[in-house]
């Protein structure tokens, strides 16, 4: 069975050029109901501008290197709700949970207010109407780069409630609405990944720093490949895992991998630095990468996602002391076409990042959407680190807003007959199949029962024509006992398009749309349109 389609909240927000500096609109983009398109103008609260302060003050060394941009007076502001305990042990512990708390309401009260919240709440609903396993997925779009910094991902609607990053009914993920269509995704059934380690430093060129990555590169290796391999031993599905290394290459020789076509993730863990065009990525000693050059390689070689465990590749480069939009590395990528970035904000800890990858691979290998695995992980890190602490707020994930978010293909949870089975006794053995007219050597049978039909990746017979949809139709089998009279398996076509599929036969040629038909041997089938490829459907030799 295909997983449902995702429901889908995108949600934008861009400061109002004309007028004040502090006016800002938020509209939604994207909603799963008609009429949810809806739009509005509010202004920075100044309690949340307040608390923000404080906030870059105390967790983000980003911040605190700019800082004689901020006023001193404004820095001294600590937010009115903090209450610090007599036991000077447990100030920091109490300031920190309570300001990260506070700062998480403040931007979930700014963001949904009046028509955002109606729309959110009942977009909720529909979700929760089609089933408790259906989740909703939340895609918030930050037009003004002063607020890309903000950790939006601590969003909660009020004390006691979950923060939006850590749910699993609604997913939350950054992107933008200035993307390069996505390309045809692969159809995957395994974890390739490409790990990458570049310097940690600029200026890193002794033997013992050459040593040192490569037995970092050997941990990251290890602990990938366990985290697949430990959900095997828990009873979970089996996952092919293979990770490839490179150490400090050249980008020549990053690229020739790459070429190979083999990765659907690219994993890079080394220094980084904010700069136009997609920030810089050092690879080795002279030798670095942007992240315009990046999205070439990675889109031409459809690697899927992309993970970054280097400084800053969340944040956009300031110049002049003005943030410049759409240019943080995350944000180049997704705007390229690469499906999933997921970067950090902020330096974290190598303890923290290893705690973080090996939750994300094993929700991965789970064959978990991506941006579930990173809720399952950032939970990882908030048990281990604690809520106080900034840890299980770095990782800023983007997706592309044409992408659903499933990096490995689903298991169908009906369980397949294995034709040679004991109980397969008196089923009718199936030998039916599409083929191309006037072309030879491309059959396409209707194996167990099912042939999925259209231009998406995850179909059994895929048609690149611009005129099939992405799940067009289906031929289904409905097998009936053997008896005396010769009854055997009867073969329907059922259409879900959206221009129909053209089906001919002895009585002429019929156009079949959003219904059922009965096939016959040696009929005709064109999906979309009359200009398409012309299949033969076939039963027998």
């Amino acid at each position: 069975m295909l997983p449902t389609k995702s429901l889908c909240l995108n949600i934008s927000i861009d400061r109002l050029h004309q007028g004040k500096a502090e006016h800002f609109a938020i509209w939604v983009w994207n909603a799963p109901y008609p009429g949810g398109h809806v739009h509005h103008d509010c202004i920075l609260p100044e309690s949340l501008a307040e608390t923000w302060l404080v906030w870059q003050d105390m967790f983000s060394p980003f911040s605190r290197s700019q800082s004689s941009k901020i006023p001193a007076h404004q820095l001294a502001i600590a937010p009115t709700f903090v209450v610090v305990p007599d036991n000077p042990s447990k100030t920091g512990a109490t300031y920190s949970g309570h300001l990260m708390q506070q700062l998480g309401i403040d931007l979930w009260k700014w963001l949904f207010d009046g028509p955002i919240q109606s729309c959110l709440e009942r977009s909720q609903g529909i979700a929760i109407g089609i089933g408790p396993t259906q989740a909703l997925r939340l895609r918030l779009e930050i037009r003004d780069p002063d607020l890309i910094l903000m950790p939006w991902e601590i969003m909660q609607p009020q004390v006691g409630k979950q923060a939006i990053s850590l749910s699993q009914q609604l997913l939350f993920s950054r992107t933008t609405s200035d993307v390069a269509p996505l390309a045809p995704l692969r159809t995957e059934q395994t974890l390739n990944i490409l790990l990458v380690l570049g310097e940690e430093s600029t200026g890193q060129t002794s033997s013992s720093g050459c040593l040192k990555l490569e037995q970092e590169a050997k941990l990251l290796a290890s602990v990938l490949e366990n985290s697949v391999q430990n959900n095997i031993n828990i009873g979970g599905t089996f996952v092919p895992c293979q990770v490839d290394t490179l150490i400090m290459p050249t980008a020549a020789e990053l690229i020739s991998t790459l070429e190979n076509g083999i990765y659907n993730v690219l994993f890079y863990a080394g220094h980084g630095a904010p700069a136009p065009n997609g920030g810089l990525l050092f690879l080795r000693p002279g030798v670095n990468i942007n992240g315009t050059e990046l999205a070439q390689v990675l889109t031409r070689c459809r690697v899927t996602l992309a993970v970054f465990n280097s400084c800053w590749g969340a944040q956009s480069v300031r110049i002049n002391h003005q943030a410049i939009a759409r240019s943080s590395l995350a944000e180049v990528l997704i705007h390229h076409g690469v499906p999933a970035v997921l970067a950090m904000r902020d330096a974290i800890a190598d303890e923290e990042a290893i705690s973080f990858i090996e939750a994300f691979a094993r929700a991965l290998a789970e064959r978990k959407p991506i941006d579930q695995a990173v809720a399952i992980a950032r939970q990882q890190l908030l048990t281990l680190y604690k809520f106080n602490q900034p840890a299980w707020t770095l990782p800023v994930l983007y997706i592309h807003p044409e992408f659903d978010g499933q990096l490995l293909e689903v298991i169908p949870d009906i369980t397949e007959l294995p034709p040679d089975s004991p109980t397969s006794v008196g089923r009718p053995h199936l030998n039916a199949y599409l083929r191309p007219v006037g072309f030879t050597g491309n059959i396409y049978h209707i194996n167990s029962g099912l042939l999925r039909i259209g231009r998406a990746q995850k179909n059994d017979l895929v048609i690149e024509e611009k005129w099939v949809s992405q799940t067009h139709a289906e031929i289904i089998c409905r097998c009936t006992s053997l008896n005396a009279n010769g009854a055997g398996p009867n073969y329907f076509l059922r259409d879900f398009s959206r221009f129909g599929t053209l089906v001919s036969g002895s009585d002429g040629i019929r156009k079949v749309h959003h219904e059922q038909v009965s096939l016959q041997s040696g009929m005709e089938l064109k999906f979309g349109s009359s200009k398409g490829q012309t299949w033969e459907f076939v039963i027998g030799s």
